[in-house]
Order: C-alpha cells, then structure tokens, then sequence
C-alpha cells in the first residue's frame, strides 16, 4: 500500500483509490451519492482530506456485510466533517445495523432450509411456497396469484 508522506493534507482521487483499494469510479459513485466530498482546485481537480480514507474504509466495510448505501449515507451524516470516523464510531453506527443483519440472517437460514424441497417440489405456489411467498404474506391479504397488477378488459 502506498505511502501518503505527514505534510500531504489532500489526496487526488488516484492517490485515494491507490490507498483505499477502491476504484476510481466507485470514488466518484460514492461521491455522487453524498457519501464522501471533495473540493475543486482551480483546474476541476478533485482533492480529498485524509479522513476520506477512514470513510471510505468504512463504506467498504458496510457494503461486505449488505448494508444499503443509502443507510450508510445516514450513518455517515452524523459524523462532524473534517473527522476521521474513530473505532467509537464504527462501533456506535454499526450497533443500530445488528437487528437488521440478525433478520437477514435468520431469513437466509430459512430459504435455505427450504430450497431444496422448492426444488423439488417445483410448484412455487404463492399460497405455500417460502420462496416466493416468505411467512405466507400474500395469503393473508389476497387469495389466489395477485402478484401481477390487475388490468381492466374492454
């Protein structure tokens, strides 16, 4: 990984990505997306503060386990700018992702369980299959297939 010498406050987007292992693009997706901020030099260059780094690795490390951008955004809006997000952070911010990661978790380990009798079985109803019909919620409000939206005939 290369080095980024002390008296270096600003990095360009070559020397982010070449540090952070995140490509070019995705900077800039990330960019777009109001995850991390740049300023402008006087010829459009990007330039970004060291602490970009931390965000960036922090980004990375939510998006590993599934978390959604948007919530990662969310998360990142209640760190002061200018700050390299410490470990408290990490930890603070990652807490209030736990209860969502345990649901998709359990729910994996259910289609799992279940996929090969999907398999084999072949009939996808929507009426029992926990694939297309997890815990039976259309069942509960609709009979029959009512996926596909209702088109009035002439």
């Amino acid at each position: 990984m290369p080095q980024i010498p002390e008296k270096i406050h600003e990095l360009t987007v070559g020397q982010l990505s070449a540090r952070s292992g995140a490509a070019v693009s995705a900077l800039h997706f990330y960019e777009a997306k109001g995850l991390i901020s740049s300023r402008r030099t006087s010829g459009n260059q990007r330039r970004y503060g060291r602490d970009i780094l931390r965000r960036v690795a922090f980004i990375r490390a939510a998006q590993r386990v599934g978390i959604p951008l948007a919530t990662v955004r969310a998360a990142l809006a209640q760190l002061p700018e200018e700050r390299t997000p410490t470990h408290e952070d990490w930890a603070r911010l990652s807490a209030a992702w736990r209860t969502e990661l345990d649901e998709r978790i359990k729910q994996l380990g259910r289609l799992r369980d279940h996929l090969s009798d999907c398999i084999g079985c072949g009939c996808l109803s929507l009426e029992n299959c926990v694939l297309s019909n997890p815990d039976d919620v259309f069942g509960e409000r609709l009979t029959g297939s009512r996926l596909l939206p209702e088109h009035k005939q002439d």
